[in-house]
């Protein structure tokens, strides 16, 4: 009989060591395990890390010669760069299921016995020892390393009160409480953010790694332990916690530097498939491509800016929480103005600022500036970027005085004293009236937009004005309710003056 080649369903009816034997099983390691199923998917054509976006030819490929060399894994990056997601899809490539010897703490494989427990149950019952099937899920297990973990939380201790209900001497190996990292044996055992695990508990994890084999409180024990380890960790100058300590450094075979998204399509990709709209939402609001490029490019934004720390990075779910809260924040419009359907809008980035404020380390500039009104620079840094690859760039304008400048007519409209106040919650009839009293503004968005639809007319209506603030062609001032746009310079000699909010200040 061949192992192989049996079924699943076969081989959970084997249920004795006997039966296994008979079967063919040889035992496997845990890393040659991922090997070799890393090779079938790979000649098949399967994507073992799905839905693992931008790392298709940096990332993945390390990982990929790491399994292949049987080498234990350290993922170095910045927050939210999926490492822990990508060390929990590696259990796909375990195998669906394996035998244990059942009542075994350390998960022993019934043909190569780890621990006394086991020995002691195979003397006893000889082949007619119980045989139960692990699921590839119940093989990963995850510590999140902190300044209190112990080296009993991780590898174990003597159990005094185990003693006294056996009636054991401390000298018998069978007083001992197993920690998570044996009790993981045949499996992948994870630890997030190891820098910071004090430097003497990292200490007591290189006989593990170099030898496999575990000591405790003098305890002359070797267990052999099979594990695929994976740490994750930021760039050590990241945290003033600690860092990796040198020697165990040596010990870890493969560090893989992952990196955030290289592109906005890519970033698009991750956000959309991670952020948790309903199907509700999804139905009551309309979202376009320039929206999700904005919410995007407000990530790209804050990782180049002077007011956030870029050891700290800005992590992906920046970008998830702010495309989450645009969404609601149109939702919410719908809901007060009682519409069915309603499609985004500009003024409802305003919503998008509280996933901002918390997602970002400042720096000492930031810190003066306040979480506030860096949040809603970096929107208008995101709004100015993206409006050269909608409408001509208004500097160049200025240098080329022949051209034709298409902004005139609205500039002129607002330096005659107009103003426009677009608050978050006006009707959908309300806001289409606002915008159409701006000479010039409809006919911006027709002569560089022919085949939009209306509602996508009015957007971009409003995101031009929300542009040409950004590149001082006009004022735009944050409002309690929303924004309002004026001339350029009466609001600099007004500047002083509040309009129905508490805070008034410039972006």
């Amino acid at each position: 009989m061949s192992y192989e080649k049996l079924t699943t369903k076969d081989k959970l009816k084997i249920t004795t060591l006997k039966g296994l034997m008979e079967s063919g099983y040889q035992p496997k390691a845990v890393k040659e395990e991922l090997r070799q199923n890393l090779i079938k998917k790979m000649q098949a054509g399967e994507n073992v890390f799905e839905g693992i976006w931008g790392y298709e030819d940096t990332v993945i490929p390390d990982i990929q010669r790491a399994i292949l060399s049987r080498h234990n894994i350290n993922l170095l990056g910045l927050r939210g760069q999926a490492k822990t997601r990508i060390a929990r899809m590696m259990t796909l490539l375990l195998d669906e299921y394996i035998p244990v010897l059942q009542g075994t703490e350390l998960n022993d494989d019934p043909m190569q016995p780890l621990s006394r427990q086991a020995q002691d149950i195979l003397e006893e019952k000889g082949n007619d020892a119980p045989v139960v099937w692990m699921h590839r899920d119940e093989r990963y297990t995850e510590k999140l390393a902190t300044p209190d973990v112990s080296v009993a939380d991780l590898i174990g201790d003597v159990d005094p009160i185990k003693a006294a209900t056996l009636k054991l001497p401390y000298s018998d190996e069978r007083v001992i409480h197993y920690g998570l990292i044996p009790r993981s044996h045949r499996g992948i055992f994870v630890i997030n953010e190891l820098p910071d695990l004090q430097a003497r508990i990292q200490v007591a994890l290189f006989n593990i790694l170099q030898e496999g084999d575990i000591q405790i409180r003098g305890f002359k024990l070797r267990l052999p332990l099979d594990l695929q380890f994976v740490f994750t960790a930021n760039p050590e100058d990241y945290t003033n916690r600690g860092s990796i300590i040198t020697p165990l450094k040596d010990r870890i075979d493969a560090q893989i530097i992952t990196h955030y998204p290289e592109s906005i399509e890519i970033g698009r990709k991750i956000t959309l498939q991670e952020a948790a709209i309903k199907k509700e939402q999804l139905e009551a609001v309309e979202v376009n491509d320039l929206s999700k490029d904005l919410i995007e490019q407000i990530a790209v934004e804050a990782r180049n800016s002077e007011y956030i720390d870029e050891k700290s990075g800005v992590s992906a779910r920046l970008t998830i929480s702010a495309y989450e809260s645009l969404i609601s924040a149109a939702e919410r419009r719908s809901l007060l103005n009682k519409e069915q359907k309603v499609y985004v809008r500009m003024s409802d980035f305003t919503g998008v600022v509280p996933a901002i404020t918390g997602k970002v380390e400042l720096v000492y500039e930031g810190e003066q500036e306040g979480p506030g009104i860096v949040a809603q620079t970096l929107v208008g840094k995101a709004i100015r970027t993206q409006f050269d690859q909608y409408f001509p760039n208004p500097e160049e304008l200025r240098k080329d005085r022949e051209k034709k400048n298409p902004y005139r007519p609205i500039s002129k409209w607002f330096n005659d004293g107009k103003m426009i106040d677009l608050f978050h919650d006006d009707s959908e009839k309300e806001y289409r009236k606002k915008l159409e009293n701006i000479p010039g503004l409809k006919e911006l968005v027709k002569d560089h937009h022919k085949k939009l639809n209306e509602k996508e007319s009015y957007f971009m209506m409003e995101f031009a004005l929300h542009g040409m603030a950004e590149y001082s062609l006009i004022s735009k001032h944050a409002l309690a309710k929303g924004h309002s746009f004026k001339d350029l310079l009466s609001s600099m000699l007004n500047f002083e003056e509040s309009s129905d909010n508490d805070e008034d200040f410039n972006i």
